[in-house]
């Protein structure tokens, strides 16, 4: 019975929202609904509620809470970011503060770590290159840390305010450009630091090669002369067969500096004391005094007259340098500087593989000498360095509180050989009784 009581009240609702014919729509709409049999039966119509303020009110408050927790929860990720950027300042800080104490240590911890009897030899910086890489490897390992924290908080539907991020990305890109800079000025370093060492090592082999050759002399004995070094050429003839010949070459240079004693009274002109021919050039380095003419130092064919006067048949010291940097040259005799100049033969190397002749100027390589040029008198302790001596040095042997053998070719009996008969190997004078006041 009750069912059937339903089924009526909706068969009225429904008889009730069909709209009259002709009728406007008033857009209300209608629903059915069980009443008990105690109540009205005629067919009541509720409306829809248009929105329930209590509900709207209740959805805007858990927005705004959603975003209060939002809010927080990126203040406190950009806390932990400003903390890491802090701490990757700090750190290359220290970085910078390492390399500038080791650059400018002058040496002092390289000493207390590594010592080297052969002298300071530069440290190699791959252990500070290394140690490097591993700080920028951690400081790369928190930078993609924050960039995946980055990406979370995007995929999230959270985002930095731009202002913070601006600053964050500058920051960063300072970083970086700071972080490039040292690495580029520690790959400077190393570069030059190894040049340094490779410089150092052939200095260092040079020296010991010319002390092997002079170790060498005094196991044999050194002939019958007191020191390899202490004897002299004597040539005292002009003809084209008396002469020395170096049996070592020259390395190609770009500086160098020539000594020897010389003495003679021969006229006019002392002649050719000293030759060096390469191939296709007889006059690669020449020291000649012909007739009248003064001393000259010929490089490359090229010509420069020196203010040096050795002809009064008494011992005297002469030293001549050069470098091809703008051709400047330096003539010194007895220890004192006579002369200088430039733009001879400026910015030509020296060639290698050449010839040294002692006592004859060379017009093929090795031969066909002039006996007009040919040297007459003694020659001694003739050294050749591939650089340009200090004055100092020059006249601590000058002045006979020192001898300093050649780098590249140093007077030892061995290294001459003496061809034509009437020259000879002679024991050499003391050196006091060289200096012209003897």
């Amino acid at each position: 019975m009750f069912s059937l009581l339903c089924g009526l009240l909706c068969v009225c609702a429904l008889g009730s929202g069909q709209l009259p014919s002709g009728q406007a729509d008033d857009g209300k709409r209608y629903i059915c609904r069980a009443v008990p049999l105690s109540g009205d039966t005629s067919c009541p119509v509720t409306l829809l509620p248009e929105l329930n303020a209590v509900s709207q009110e209740e959805e805007l408050r858990n927005t705004v809470m959603q975003l209060r927790e939002t809010i927080l929860q990126q203040k406190e990720t950009i806390s932990k970011q400003i903390g890491t950027i802090n701490e990757l300042t700090t750190k290359l800080s220290l970085c910078a503060s390492t390399t500038d104490d080791r650059k400018y240590d002058k040496g002092g911890l390289w000493g207390k770590e590594k010592q080297n009897t052969m002298g300071d030899v530069p440290r190699d910086p791959n252990d500070t290159i290394d140690s490097l890489g591993k700080t920028m490897q951690g400081l790369k390992d928190r930078l993609e840390n924050l960039e995946q924290q980055h990406l979370r908080a995007n995929v999230s539907g959270a985002s930095f305010p731009s202002e913070l991020r601006d600053l964050l990305q500058r920051r960063l890109r300072e970083l970086e450009k700071q972080l490039l800079k040292k690495v580029s000025s520690l790959e400077q370093e190393k570069s030059m630091l190894s040049n340094a060492t490779a410089a150092y090592r052939l200095k260092t082999e040079s020296t010991l090669s010319a002390l092997v050759d002079r170790i060498s002399e005094l196991e044999k004995g050194g002939g019958d002369f007191k020191s390899p070094e202490l004897f002299k050429l004597s040539l005292p003839q002009r003809t084209n067969y008396l002469y020395g010949r170096i049996t070592k070459s020259l390395p190609e240079m770009y500086a160098f500096t020539l000594c020897m004693w010389i003495k003679s009274s021969a006229s006019p002109g002392i002649g050719t004391p000293f030759s060096y021919g390469v191939p296709g050039q007889a006059n690669e380095i020449v020291l000649i005094e012909w007739g009248n003419n003064p001393i000259e130092l010929l490089i490359n064919d090229k010509v420069a007259q020196l203010p040096l006067e050795v002809r009064d048949g008494r011992w005297h010291h002469i030293c001549i340098s050069w470098t091809t940097r703008d051709g400047q040259w330096d003539a010194y005799q007895d220890g004192g500087k006579l002369g200088t100049g430039d733009n001879l033969a400026a910015w030509h190397p020296i060639k290698p593989g050449g010839v040294i002749i002692l006592g004859q100027e060379q017009d093929v390589v090795g031969g066909r000498f002039d006996a007009g040029q040919a040297f007459v008198g003694e020659l001694s302790q003739v050294n050749i360095w591939d650089r340009v001596l200090k004055p100092a040095e020059i006249q601590s042997m000058a002045n006979c509180s020192a001898y300093i053998p050649g780098n590249v070719i140093s007077w030892l009996a061995s290294n001459v050989e003496v061809f034509g008969r009437g020259a000879f190997k002679r024991p050499l004078e003391m050196c006091q009784e060289r200096l012209p006041d003897a």
